[in-house]
This record gives C-alpha cells, sequence and structure tokens, in this order.
C-alpha cells in the first residue's frame, strides 16, 4: 500500500508521497512515488503513482521513451494542456496493464495502477487531477482541493478539517506531513521518508522539491506537538454521558 496526496492552493500546489512498499510482510521496501518531470522549458509535471509497482514503473519508461524518441508522436513535452497530458499517461497504465492482465490474473494479483498529476504548463493555472485505472481522471473541486491516492482514510479527516484554498503553502505542507503522519502511525504498509515538493503560482515554474526522514527532526517535534494537543483537546471537550462519567473533584 501506498500513500500520496496532492493540495490545489491560490499560492499554489503541495505535493506529498510516502515511500514504503510491501509484497507481504516479510517483503518491505523503499522506492520513490513522486516522480517529477520537465519534458521542456514551458512545462513542469509531478506523477504521484499507487498500485502495482511494476505498472508504474513501465509506464515511467514509456513516458521516457515517447520524450527521447524522434518522430511526430504525442508526449509530455507535445500536450498543449493538463488534461491531455492526463489522458495520455490514462492510455499508457491501460495499455501496460491491459498487456499483463493474463498473466497477473493467473496468480490473482492487481496489475492496475492510480496515479495524481499535478503541474502547470506555461499560460495555464497549475492544477492537479487524479487518474484512474480505467484511463478517465477528475480534478480537485473548489470546496475540496485535495486529491488522495492509496491508503487515503487515515489521514483525509487532517485535510477535509484544514485545507482551504486560501491557506498559505508553509502551512500546508504542515498540514501535508500531519496527514502523513496520521497514516503512518495508523497503517504499517505506509512509511517515511516521505518526498515532497512545492509549485508556487508565480509563473515560474520552479518546483521545489524536499524529503523528510524517517529520523528528521520535523517527525519527532510533530509527533511530540499532536500527542500534546490531542490530549488538551480531549481534556477540553464536555462530558457525553455526564451521568455515567463523573469528573474527578
Amino acid at each position: 500500500m501506498t500513500y500520496c496526496l496532492a493540495i490545489r492552493l491560490d499560492q499554489g500546489l503541495v505535493f506529498m508521497a510516502d515511500t514504503r512498499t510491501n509484497a507481504g510482510i516479510d517483503n518491505i521496501s523503499t522506492y520513490r512515488k513522486l516522480h517529477v518531470l520537465r519534458p521542456a522549458p514551458d512545462r513542469v509535471f509531478v506523477i504521484e503513482s499507487a498500485g502495482n509497482l511494476a505498472t508504474t514503473q513501465e509506464v515511467l519508461d514509456r513516458i521516457d521513451r515517447d520524450l527521447n524518441a524522434p518522430g511526430d508522436h504525442e508526449s509530455l513535452a507535445t500536450v498543449n494542456h493538463l488534461f491531455e497530458a492526463a489522458l495520455y499517461i490514462g492510455q499508457l497504465s491501460q495499455l501496460v496493464a491491459g498487456n499483463h492482465r493474463n498473466g497477473l490474473s493467473g496468480s490473482g494479483a492487481d496489475g492496475t495502477a492510480t496515479f495524481i498529476l499535478g503541474g502547470q504548463i506555461a499560460g495555464s493555472e497549475p492544477d492537479i487531477l487524479l487518474l484512474y485505472p480505467e484511463g478517465n481522471y477528475i480534478r480537485a473541486s473548489d470546496d475540496r482541493p485535495f486529491l488522495q491516492i492509496g491508503e487515503s482514510k487515515y489521514g483525509k479527516f487532517v485535510l477535509d478539517f484544514l485545507v482551504q484554498s486560501d491557506v498559505d503553502l508553509p502551512t500546508a505542507v504542515k498540514i501535508a506531513v500531519g496527514s502523513m503522519m496520521s497514516t503512518a502511525r495508523a497503517n504499517l504498509s505506509v512509511g517515511p521518508p516521505y518526498d515532497g515538493g512545492v509549485l508556487p503560482n508565480d509563473g515560474s515554474l520552479e518546483l521545489r522539491e524536499f524529503r523528510v526522514e524517517a529520523d528528521s527532526a520535523t517527525i519527532s517535534q510533530l509527533e511530540g506537538l499532536w500527542q500534546k494537543h490531542l490530549q488538551n483537546i480531549i481534556a477540553e471537550l464536555p462530558h457525553v454521558a455526564p451521568d455515567v462519567v463523573t469528573p474527578p473533584a
């Protein structure tokens, strides 16, 4: 399992993905799931992936092949809109999964993958889209300006409560780390290091990447503050059943 998220704000985009993969409790590895592509000076893309790792890697290899192969064919360097890039990646994902469907079905494996595509092409606003295994996509809404793939339920409440389009980028990064940490605490199939990226909505197309390591001071401080403030919140909540629970004198 994995967990990836993307947030679309007035100030820009925020991305975060964990790096843990597993094929059973005895086969746990670390793979990067946040991929940054700069196929031309006028565009930058971020691809986050969840699902079958082999499918993901072949899709990325095919994207790279199309970018480096001469000739008149579609690639991330030729599309004019972000949604066209989403449809292109979706078609590749369907093709790869279809090529291996018979072999994987024999062992009961699922060869599909889900992606979040974000980024910007010069002349348009930065955006994020979720690509389904079927090849179609959705955008984040204005009321719910974030997308998740993978093990999303544990970190969703943090995003639901705190993410609004007017949140500033530094705060959004903290929220993303908090969502990731909540998920990792509840599910051992998600874990650090966490890869992140920030794309300011300033027309520069300069995506700033960072990594939060498992032993970083950020994680340690966040866990301590998280526990402290949750305990304070619980203490301040009114008693749900005052006739049953008697507060201490």
